[in-house]
């Protein structure tokens, strides 16, 4: 007999997956081969196609190895949503590492608790965060930090202007002298772009989730290969118009949290498509990526709904390119998913 809930199934929804066995990083694997030339990342204008994006992560994942990371050795990612936070992440996986995503807002007591409760011995970080782990470094088993900075990767000729407003806006810091800190882009530069390969099996640990910590200490929730994998691969099941290779995907919500590390970063991924990257999901940087870059999903939280109606310039911009929508973490008002979908033409699931 067929369950209740199918009646809400909309058309094309399956009720049961046939799951492949894929890992994300075997799934990175696959889209830089049939997508090589696609673009894979998007951050202020600046783009990463899969075939960079695959081979940065190779690179990468080389220097873990060099720094004396081995499988199952955890991997703290204190990063906003970068490229370098994607191919942190991902080098991480290709090792057979267990990643660690810290959120950038914690405290130091928060985040000394969550890198000694996961054992990290590796970190990697927004330069504006170095000077706090430099010195919380010794309270932890870190050996090696590894300092990336938003004006990392970005395009002419913001590459240029960037350095020139950045401490001033507080969107840069100096980083102290420290023995181990190493510089991202220094550090892909030493490395071949080489293939790593590592034992990988389905069900190996894959991620430690810390928790909120809303009622009590945040706890390590500990996600599988499988789990993430078939995360992304039940998302595709709700989205069965969507185009494998052909759509845009937009990072509003943090890879730090759940959401977003499995419904933008890891789904786009495991679609071979773009996606465009938001550190910070205000209104006006929100409407200014859809209307510069066209994303077709759009996976949001309420709050993000209810800003982007609200901004002054709503009414005289196009949001047609939107396709399907995504919203959870909070109730939704009927009067937003009306709102909202009207000006999209897009369902909100």
């Amino acid at each position: 007999m067929d369950k209740l809930w199918y009646t809400s199934y909309a058309p094309g929804v399956p009720q049961k997956i046939d799951y492949e066995e894929i890992t994300l990083p075997e799934a990175l694997t696959r889209s830089r081969e049939k997508y090589p030339k696609n673009t894979a990342l998007i951050f202020q204008g600046y783009t990463v196609t899969y075939e960079k994006l695959d081979e940065m992560v190779n690179r990468l994942a080389a220097a873990y190895i060099d720094l004396g990371v081995k499988k199952g050795d955890r991997i703290a990612i204190l990063l906003p949503n970068l490229i370098q936070c994607v191919v942190a992440f991902y080098a991480a996986l290709r090792i057979g590492a267990v990643v660690v995503m810290n959120n950038p807002l914690y405290s130091d007591r928060e985040l000394e608790h969550q890198l000694n409760d996961s054992k990290s011995t590796l970190l990697v970080c927004l330069d504006l965060l170095a000077p706090r782990m430099i010195a919380l470094r010794s309270k932890t088993k870190v050996k090696n930090i590894i300092v990336t900075g938003i004006g990392d990767y970005l395009p002419f000729p913001k590459s240029l202007l960037f350095p020139l407003v950045a401490k001033k806006k507080g969107m840069k810091a100096d980083v102290p002298q420290a023995e181990n800190v190493h510089y991202f882009k220094k550090v892909l530069a030493a490395y071949p772009p080489t293939p790593v390969k590592a034992d990988i099996a389905f069900d190996d640990i894959a991620l430690f989730q810390y928790t909120g910590g809303t009622t009590g200490v945040s706890k390590g929730v500990m996600l599988s290969h499988e789990n993430l994998s078939k995360n992304v691969q039940m998302l595709k099941a709700w989205f069965p118009t969507f185009i494998e290779g052909g759509e845009v995907g937009i990072a509003m919500l943090p890879f730090f949290h759940v959401f977003g590390l499995t419904c933008v970063m890891n789904f786009c991924i495991y679609m071979g498509w773009a996606d465009i990257l938001i550190p910070r999901p205000e209104p006006d940087a929100i409407l200014d990526a859809v209307t510069s870059f066209k994303p077709t999903f759009f996976p949001a939280v309420p709050t993000m709904y209810i800003g982007l109606l609200a901004h002054p310039d709503i009414k005289k911009s196009n949001l047609k390119s939107i396709k399907g929508c995504f919203s959870g973490s909070a109730p939704l008002p009927v009067e937003v998913i009306k709102e909202f979908e009207s000006m999209t033409g897009a369902k909100i699931v």
